[in-house]
């Protein structure tokens, strides 16, 4: 006869629990629906706690303005430099495996041709692969080249490849202090490093990526290189520059490392979780090495570590990164839960809203 009350018990908390978690959803739809303008037509959110307590996904508004279909948790959209974390966490697990040393010069791992080319401003022999997944090389970063975004906004787009986009670097602008000294963020530094990676690996960076990082066992079933997956690049939704859809643009413009990758929100919040819980390196002390803040003389314009960047908000402590098409994705070590957003056209300022809204909303449970 005990048993009775014990379960009514069980069935008022799990009621008020159920209650609760709906708030909470509404609310953080609320927080979606509220930021949807003619200029950003659609947002995808997901939240995720490693115990799994929290875990929700969102999206507000369209997938395309033209046809108006409705926006789906489960989309890919293009991440841009987010890709940068796989890539650095990728050259991370080469050097645990004893494949290159961070300390190495570039010179000794790029092609002839390559080193050629950045030889006539650089001295690669003393550019390390640190110094290039930490942004303080020096290289000048091609896509601040007039031309660059001239050729991408082309009409039928312009199809690019690693040579050119080294040309550019060299051809457009000059080396930003010497090896080491200042930080300066470069997209053609992580190409390097894209090349790196597939020479080492002997495959394209859409295969070794992947590869290296098990994208299978972590789960990361919506995550690939554009191109490599029909069912991926099919939920890709239209994302916005200015206004104009940028949904035609060549892939390769962004592709050798820099960029690249598609995901959904949910993907990028499991590998950022998986990330920071061991399931990714072999060895703690290369998260450890992952998080180490440069020296510089002068405070830097952004906290980049290796391949993520700390960042605040709402005075919580977060590592995260961001990519040009919209996209940021933020681990908050101190509440042990990850969130990732695409808005369909990039937002105002250096965080994207959801994340502080989203903060609120939880700490008012």
């Amino acid at each position: 006869m005990k048993k009775a009350p014990i379960l009514l018990g069980l069935l008022f908390l799990l009621t008020q629990l159920h209650a609760q978690q709906a708030s909470e959803t509404l609310k953080l739809q609320e927080v979606l629906e509220k930021q949807l303008k003619e200029e950003m037509p659609g947002i995808l959110f997901h939240i995720q706690s490693e115990d799994g307590k929290i875990r929700w996904s969102g999206t507000a508004g369209v997938s395309e303005k033209e046809t108006g279909k409705k926006l789906l948790p489960n989309q890919t959209f293009r991440i841009a430099s987010v890709t940068k974390t796989f890539v650095a966490a990728s050259i991370l697990r080469l050097w645990e495996g004893g494949k290159l040393q961070l300390e190495d010069p570039v010179a000794s791992y790029i092609s002839t041709e390559h080193a050629q080319i950045l030889s006539q401003d650089y001295d690669l022999d003393k550019i390390s692969i640190l110094q290039v997944l930490q942004h303080n090389a020096g290289f000048f970063d091609h896509t601040h080249a007039p031309v660059f975004f001239e050729k991408v906004l082309q009409p039928g787009g312009h199809e690019w490849t690693r040579t050119e986009q080294l040309k550019l670097c060299v051809e457009a602008g000059e080396p930003i202090g010497k090896p080491g000294e200042k930080f300066s963020y470069s997209d053609t530094g992580y190409i390097i490093l894209g090349e790196i990676i597939e020479r080492i690996q002997g495959k394209t960076l859409g295969l070794a990526i992947p590869e290296i990082l098990e994208f299978e066992k972590l789960g990361l079933a919506n995550t690939a290189f554009e191109g490599l997956n029909p069912q991926i690049d099919q939920a890709r939704m239209h994302q916005y520059f200015q206004g104009q859809d940028t949904y035609s643009f060549h892939p390769s413009m962004d592709y050798f490392g820099g960029g690249g990758l598609l995901s959904t929100t949910e993907d990028l919040s499991r590998f950022f979780l998986a990330l920071f819980h061991g399931k990714v390196f072999k060895n703690p002390r290369t998260l450890k090495k992952m998080l180490e803040a440069p020296a510089y003389s002068e405070t830097p314009m952004m906290d980049y570590r290796i391949g993520i960047y700390r960042i605040e908000v709402n005075g919580v402590e977060a590592f995260s990164h961001a990519g040009f098409w919209g996209t940021q994705v933020a681990y908050f070590p101190s509440l042990d839960l990850a969130m990732a957003t695409n808005y369909s056209q990039i937002w105002k300022g250096r965080v994207p809203p959801v994340f502080g809204e989203a903060l609120d909303v939880l700490s008012r449970k």
